[in-house]
């Protein structure tokens, strides 16, 4: 099967659903516009159909090696990370006083997720440098913007994210790795940290760590930990690559999928770092590059789905077995068996809806920063940080059950490696657990997002609907009709359970329903997505404008959503206010059985 990338489908949820075109309204991207999109999307499409693409099979029997301390890539990955970063494509969002292009970041997420669909495993690299540029330009002095923030940009450095150690996990205050000053304004690393993504390699002439650790002084917990900035060679001033620094990987973790992205554990034996931001203020600085990399993950969840679809799509196209149920042919293309038909486009519609959800979040950020008026902008900001953990957990949940439904449309020959089918299986599973497992992303929505808002966030969102929902209700077309309903009822339904977690918060009561309030949530928010795609649909048929059957199958995605998710939510919403009660009872012996 041939990957190909969604171009058409990311135009048009760019556009229509995500509302780019309020980011033309800001000024703030004076070489950004509607045809500059649509091209940039076309170009991205191409290089993850070219280069990246071809890579995805032999990267995923080959693996990474560590070879005499030092990382080797699979076949052709030095390659193509060499045509990636000469096309620019690390600077597409980023400043341009630093070497960047300067256009949206929503632009950014979209064009990167043909290049995730295509080939996870090697995008995987320049998603962290992505975080780690955004990290160094928020919180880094202006001499370390000036020295690190050009070389990344070009890609001609990469940058890696150093958080977790083998006794903390999540829980970062437990965090040991020791940074002592040497009295000249630097700091030597002392400790070993795991589960680092392309933590080593040889694509690029040098690597920028942003690495989590303590002075030896600073007190216990996440209050105690200040970020580090560290290289894996050691920088003269006038930029000179030096020696190796005392940073080195010392093994890689054999994994389920993603083979070809090197996993690794790094150890820190004095490395020469330099502080970034103020000290003890560690962790909120690392939630720039968290928050990045969680949107990027949720947008990974859309397009390890996509590129599952899509193989699976093609194969139930020409698999032929059975009676067709719509036609009566006779030895009949899989396609047409309803329930094949079924999980293929239910799938369809909840990759357009996470896509949308993902833009929208990327669109939000973008306004937050370069919206005028001030109020707006606040309002921007608490959308984006009520749709960071939604993008992130719905969007990669979605991702592994659309890849898992790739496999059953296979049948037998999704269980075999050679179809492909089961490596996007393998490789979406890490998304749900990047960045924050998303347990925890759903403790974050209530916590944080939800109840640090007092349920204005949520107001909000449910006051953006409400007028799609009206449209919808008013609409000729008895599909529209039929989502309007079920959109109004999800709306209800999430509301309620609004209150009930407000009332609750941090009570075992609320804790025990974050993560269904999540999908409930996430299921709405995607309708609402959905909603205004097929809208805007029926305005381009009534204009006569644009591809008739493309257009429709816009209403025909939202009227299945409408009846297989939509109609769920209340169900969802119910379970998300159930409280802890029946936990309390199993406990562990209980079960034990």
């Amino acid at each position: 099967m041939t990957f190909r990338a969604p171009v058409r489908d990311l135009v048009f949820s760019l556009t229509e659903t995500a509302e780019a075109d309020r980011l033309v309204q800001t000024g703030a991207f004076p070489e950004f516009d509607l045809d500059t999109a649509e091209a940039v999307l076309t170009a991205a499409g191409r290089f993850a159909e070219e280069v990246l693409a071809p890579l995805n099979r032999s990267g995923d029997q080959e693996g990474a090696r560590l070879e005499d301390g030092q990382v080797i890539p699979a076949k052709g990955f030095k390659a193509a990370y060499k045509a990636f970063a000469e096309s620019g494509w690390h600077g597409l969002a980023a400043d341009p006083a630093y070497g960047g292009q300067g256009l949206p970041r929503a632009l950014e997420q979209a064009a990167l997720e043909s290049m995730h669909g295509a080939n996870m495993a090697f995008s995987l690299c320049p998603m962290l440098t992505l975080g780690a540029i955004e990290a160094v330009h928020a919180h880094g002095t202006e001499a370390q913007k000036a020295f690190y923030l050009p070389k990344m940009i070009s890609g001609e450095w990469t940058g890696a994210m150093v958080l977790t150690e083998p006794q903390a996990g999540t829980d970062l205050g437990a965090l040991r790795t020791i940074a002592r000053p040497n009295g000249d304004g630097t700091y030597s690393l002392e400790g070993q940290k795991i589960f680092i993504t392309w933590g080593d390699h040889d694509l690029t002439d040098n690597i920028v760590y942003l690495v989590l650790a303590r002075l030896p002084d600073a007190p216990a917990g996440s209050k105690g930990i200040s970020l580090f900035l560290t290289t894996k060679y050691l920088v003269e001033a006038d930029g000179t690559i030096g020696a190796r620094n005392e940073v080195k990987p010392a093994g890689l973790e054999h994994k389920l999928g993603i083979h070809a992205s090197p996993t690794c554990v790094m150890a820190f034996e004095g490395a020469r770092a330099e502080l970034v931001g103020r000290a003890g203020e560690g962790l909120s600085h690392m939630f720039t590059m968290m928050n990045a990399a969680r949107l990027a993950v949720g947008m990974e969840g859309v397009s390890i789905a996509q590129a599952a679809w899509r193989q699976a799509f093609d194969y139930a196209r020409e698999r032929r077995q059975g009676r067709s149920a719509f036609t009566g042919e006779a030895s009949a293309p899989i396609f047409d068996h309803p329930d094949v038909r079924r999980m293929l486009t239910l799938s369809k519609a909840r990759i357009e809806a996470a896509r949308g959800v993902c833009l929208a979040t990327a669109v939000a950020g973008d306004l937050a920063r370069h919206v005028a008026d001030p109020d707006a902008r606040e309002r921007w900001r608490r959308r984006e940080d009520l749709f960071v953990p939604i993008a992130k957990a719905w969007s990669t949940d979605m991702g592994v059950e659309v890849a898992s439904t790739g496999v059953q449309v296979h049948g037998g020959m999704g269980f075999i490696e050679e179809t492909g089918a089961a490596q996007y299986y393998r490789d979406a599973r890490i998304a749900p657990i990047y960045e924050g497992a998303n347990g925890v992303q759903a403790l974050d929505l209530i916590g944080r997002k939800v109840a640090g808002t007092e349920g204005q966030s949520v107001r909000e969102l449910l006051e953006d609907i409400a007028p799609v929902a009206d449209a919808l209700n008013a609409a000729s077309d008895s599909r529209l009709r039929h989502a309007g309903g079920q959109l109004e009822s999800a709306a209800r339904g999430v509301e309620d359970a609004t209150g009930y977690l407000l009332d609750r918060r941090g009570e075992p009561d609320a804790l025990a329903g974050a993560s269904m309030y999540l999908q409930a949530i996430g299921d709405l928010a995607g309708g609402w997505m959905l909603a205004k795609g097929a809208l805007a649909a029926q305005r381009r048929l009534a204009q006569g404008q644009g591809d008739r059957v493309w257009l429709q199958a816009k209403l025909g995605l939202l009227d299945l959503y409408a009846g297989q998710v939509l109609s769920l939510v209340p169900g969802k919403a119910s379970a998300a206010v159930q409280g802890a009660a029946p936990l309390r009872g199993l406990s562990a012996e209980a079960l034990e059985g």
